[in-house]
């Protein structure tokens, strides 16, 4: 059991399993795996489940999504504990499955209120690649919305191309644009809205995703663009009720340049920035349309389980 749970953390760390919801489901799959791996007693599983789960949430620091899960399913796990082992293992089973099926539901439910967000005609620009605005925009299009979208490349894995193919491919009318041009095109081609995802968002309304992000988030305040963040409330960070931050995650050179190109040169490869909540206009979640000052509300209400308030 330890081989598919070392296999699974090393697939999250090296972005073979990519995206909040995957990454999630991929923990979630894994942890299952293990609550029906041999055990003595429920004592026993347990210990194993919370060793799993803590290799499970070193892969990425900053995806909030990962950890979620994990403490989640081990909620359930000690308030079960009390269990024999048969019963323990039917009950926590069945609350995986169950957490996994609501988690793919979020999905569709936002793409179904995303979309109402759309008009026709619109020009959307969107960052990295994200399954949740994938989605959005595709129920948007399917809808008859006559629309276009325009991609940023996002370097230096190319997320964007990710998107751009699979937008093209849906039929919809979709631009690829080098990161840096963004300001440029967005007051040129006069986008109309900019629709996001989020790694992790913050009881304050502040949200993490993709390095480029808050400078995206900027200029669309400038131009009076609309700056929208599609979300699961997986992704909402409930620790920072208390005041704790996620790890910025700074990932390998070699991602930027090639080893020796550069003899000398230090480089930098942030992951992730912060985009500050003064500049997002509203949140799109499984639970409705939200405006960055009511997430301390969500937070407290949806996760209540895990900071027993």
């Amino acid at each position: 059991m330890k081989d598919i749970v070392d296999k699974i953390h090393d697939d999250i760390k090296s972005m073979r399993v990519r995206g909040a919801l995957d990454i999630a489901i991929a923990a979630s799959k894994t942890l299952k795996k293990v609550a029906t791996s041999d055990a003595k007693n429920t004592p026993q599983l347990l210990q194993k489940l919370k060793r799993a789960g803590k290799k499970l949430k070193s892969a990425r620091p900053t995806a909030i999504s990962l950890p979620n899960a994990v403490n989640y399913i081990l909620y359930i796990a000690d308030k079960n504990c009390h269990l024999e082992l048969n019963e323990f293992r039917r009950k926590l089973l069945e609350s995986i499955d169950r957490f996994i099926d609501e988690q793919k539901s979020a999905l569709d439910r936002i793409a179904e209120i995303g979309s109402n967000l759309i008009e026709d005609n619109d020009l959307i620009l969107t960052h990295c690649n994200s399954d949740t605005v994938d989605m959005l925009i595709k129920r948007a299009w399917d809808d008859g919305k006559e629309i276009e979208v325009v991609c940023t490349e996002t370097r230096p894995r190319y997320q964007g191309h990710l998107t751009a193919k699979e937008l093209s491919n849906h039929g919809i009318p979709t631009s690829l644009i080098v990161d840096s041009a963004a300001h440029l095109m967005m007051k040129e081609l006069k986008i109309d809205k900019v629709i996001v995802g989020a790694d992790t968002i913050y009881a304050s309304g502040d949200m993490i995703n993709k390095i480029g992000t808050s400078q995206i988030a900027i200029c669309a305040r400038e131009l009076d663009i609309d700056f929208i963040v599609a979300s699961e409330s997986i992704k909402f960070s409930p620790q920072s009720l208390l005041g704790s931050r996620v790890e910025m995650e700074e990932r390998d050179p070699s991602e930027v340049i090639k080893s020796g190109k550069l003899p000398g040169v230090r480089v930098l490869n942030p992951a992730f920035d912060i985009t500050n909540a003064d500049y997002i206009d509203i949140f799109v979640t499984e639970f409705g349309v939200i405006p960055p000052e009511a997430v301390y509300h969500l937070l407290r209400e949806k996760f209540g389980w895990e900071l027993e308030i």
